[in-house]
């Protein structure tokens, strides 16, 4: 372990104002307070801060943010509380203590819910104060160095997957490359360990046959002849890619390892951004340029700080290499992301603040704010730190930096969540496009609005941004719920009044806790989704004591207000019986048309499923008569959409027989939106075709028209 002194004296090694006082007395009161604990390696607990802070060291940080290192378990894991490091240590160093404190197991019963609350903590911190994801990530990776210790194979497979999707990514987010990679490859080891083995098999080969560790020295020592022959003041290295970046790349590209030829990168550094553009023109005019692989960070660096130009060549020996050429200064940054431009003002306030505002923090607490459960909250933040990045501009000229993929919509909700709601259109260079088109480099984006604008459910399956994907899904959700609640209410209504009785929310409210759901619109929403049966409730209700509040009514008299009540929620679906603006939708096994005899299915978590009445489907639901709804086409409705009817037709094999099915129907008012051949001989050939029609006598006029075009031999509606 890392003694007293030792400690101290790193820091004042490259900190001459370090607070000593405070050093030494943190080191003593971790020490004490964890006092005889042990790690699962059987060493001192105290050995864990005393690494995290060691770490830090290395970051070159401040006092505070060591000090936090070597107390950050502690209200966590002992007696001590935050009172006392405030009392003791000041403010400063009791928020950043408190910002890596995880929430108690106790607050939180759910597992999934106490890992992102404490995610959510975290991002709140950092948003306020970046050290306190600097402590977190040397946390983290001293736990990854010492994983081989935990005993459950669950629980390591676990803490490393975590690692790899939510902390390395974190640590690139801030630049801090060299933590980022040493996670990733400890993540690596424990979940794909063969694959790791064999990687660093082939690497020991190269080395041990001399193949690549010459390769490397003669490469190196030709490129810098090269560019100090121009007279330029360079330093070039090279080595190995690491074991996890070229498992990635041998599964992005689905290549084995011998097919890779660039697992060599090399790194200049020189004096000045000047001499960084004169070495790529020099590299450039010595070797041949690989197409696509220039990226200029320097003039547009990345979100987190990271500067250099990259390119490939065709170098030395005829090997395919990678090059990154940056300044001294950039390379640090590289390096060390936030920790080597972190700069303070040692007065009496404390720390000056942020040098970079990290906004990509604040995006992913908007996610937090627009996620409703675990699951797609960590879905959201994975896709907002994993990806490639694209920078395209305003109008007015200003940068955004988006995920690889990303459309207009992801662009639109970048600028603003209100401009994304509101997104009706966009232009790229001037030109209208559709919103799902993706953005290239260099794309100059106007966003066409209309307000008040809503999100489009549709904008899900293309949007790729975690900001965009959480404000679709939090406004279809809450339309959702409105739409099922409605829905829910309606159907308990009904329940009540098929056995005689009218509804009642005082007592419909009685038996709320009973049924565990917290309120009576929790209950409404449930019933609308049909996890539970507005049947089931009404007959507890009626077989409970609060059947007094209830009032009995005659079956046939004045039970009919209560579906009266209903029906007089005009709805835009041509439907009777359905809640306006309720979750629907019209099933695929039998594509049902106004016109033809339908019955209601209640889909858990989808609402109203319409079938035909003779839809064999409905066979399934036979012992389920709670799930069915009565309903009906309200053939007098002032909507006039349309819908799919599915007609399936024999036709002769003859040319042109296609282009006249296609002129009959057009000319009868119908879309061909589909066709499917499903048989097909010499002579005949069997398919199905699906039409945009309004109603089933809209079809039933199409399907007299085909009968009278020569080819046809048959044609048949399907209803299932």
């Amino acid at each position: 372990m890392i003694r007293q002194y030792e400690l101290v004296d790193r820091v004042k090694a490259y900190d001459t104002g370090a607070n000593e006082d405070a050093l030494n007395r943190a080191y003593v009161f971790s020490m004490m307070a964890h006092g005889s604990q042990k790690r699962a390696s059987g060493d001192p607990y105290f050995s864990h801060p005393l690494e995290v802070a060691g770490i830090l060291t290395e970051l070159k940080l401040d006092s505070d943010t060591i000090v936090t290192g070597l107390l950050h378990d502690t209200v966590e894991d002992t007696l001590a509380t935050i009172d006392e490091i405030q009392t003791q240590f000041g403010d400063s160093v009791a928020h950043l203590v408190d910002g890596v404190t995880k929430l108690s197991k106790f607050e939180l019963q759910s597992a999934d819910k106490r890992q992102v609350e404490n995610f959510r903590k975290l991002l709140m911190a950092t948003s306020r104060d970046i050290r306190v994801l600097l402590v977190k990530l040397a946390d983290r990776l001293h736990n990854m160095r010492t994983l081989q210790f935990i005993k459950g194979s669950d629980k390591r497979a676990r803490i490393a997957r975590e690692t790899m999707e939510i902390y390395a990514p974190l640590a690139e987010r801030i630049g801090m490359q060299r933590i980022k990679d040493e996670l990733e490859d400890l993540a690596f080891a424990e979940l794909y360990p063969d694959a790791r083995n064999t990687i660093l098999a082939r690497l020991d080969f190269l080395r041990t046959e001399a193949i690549e560790t010459e390769i490397i020295d003669e490469i190196s020592n030709e490129l810098g002849e090269v560019l100090k022959g121009q007279g330029l003041s360079i330093d070039v290295s090279g080595r190995e890619k690491r074991p996890f970046s070229i498992w990635r790349k041998m599964q992005r590209q689905n290549v084995e390892f011998a097919q890779l030829s660039d697992i060599m990168a090399f790194r200049m550094v020189v004096d000045s951004v000047p001499h960084c553009y004169e070495a790529l023109g020099i590299i450039h005019g010595n070797y041949s340029c690989v197409p696509g692989r220039f990226k200029d960070y320097i003039s547009t660096p990345k979100r987190n700080g990271y500067q250099s130009i990259h390119t490939g060549v065709i170098g030395p020996k005829k090997r395919r290499i990678e090059i990154q050429i940056r300044t001294h200064e950039m390379h640090q940054v590289a390096d060390l992301g936030v920790a080597a431009h972190w700069q303070y003002k040692q007065d009496s306030s404390g720390p000056s603040g942020e040098v970079y505002e990290y906004r990509w923090v604040r995006e992913l607490l908007d996610i937090l704010e627009h996620a409703d459960d675990p699951d797609e909250f960590l879905e959201h933040t994975k896709l907002d730190l994993f990806q490639d990045q694209v920078f395209c501009f305003t109008p007015q000229g200003e940068l955004i930096a988006l995920p690889r993929g990303a459309t207009p919509v992801d662009f639109a909700y970048e600028v603003h969540s209100e401009v994304g709601d509101a997104c009706v259109g966009a232009k790229i260079n001037g030109r209208l496009v559709q919103l799902q088109t993706k953005l290239r480099n260099g794309d100059q984006i106007e966003i066409v609005t209309s307000k008040p604008g809503v999100p489009s459910p549709d904008w899900e399956d293309f949007v790729v941004t975690g900001k965009a994907r959480a404000r679709i899904r939090r406004f279809v959700k809450s339309k959702q719920r409105t739409e099922y609640r409605q829905l829910g209410e309606a159907m308990l209504e009904r329940a009540f009044a098929k056995n005689g009785y009218q509804s009642s929310d005082q007592a419909i409210e009685s038996v709320v806790e009973q049924l565990g759901v917290p309120s009576l619109d929790d209950l409404f929403v449930a019933i609308g989704q049909g996890h539970i049966t507005a049947q089931s409730v009404s007959e507890i209700v009626v077989n409970g004591e609060d059947v007094e509040p209830l009032k009995r009514h005659l079956v046939g008299g004045d039970t009919d207000s209560s579906s009266n009540g209903a029906e007089e929620l005009v709805s835009a679906i041509p439907i009777r019986g359905l809640i306006p603006g309720m979750a629907v939708h019209y099933s695929n096994c039998c594509h049902p048309l106004p016109g033809d005899r339908i019955v209601g299915i209640q889909t858990p978590g989808k609402g109203i499923a319409v079938h035909t009445i003779d839809c064999e489907t409905l066979e399934s639901f036979h012992e389920m008569p709670e799930r069915w709804v009565d309903i009906s086409w309200d053939l007098g409705s002032a909507e006039d959409g349309t819908h799919i009817g599915r007609l399936n037709l024999v036709v002769a094999n003859q040319r042109g027989g296609l282009a006249n099915l296609a002129t009959v129907v057009a000319n009868s008012q119908g879309n061909i939106v589909n066709l499917k051949i499903t048989n097909r001989t010499s002579e005949l050939f069997e398919m199905l075709l699906d039409i945009e029609v309004h109603d089933s006598k809209h079809l039933n006029d199409i399907m007299a028209a085909l009968r009278g075009v020569s080819v046809v031999s048959s044609v048949s509606r399907v209803v299932q």
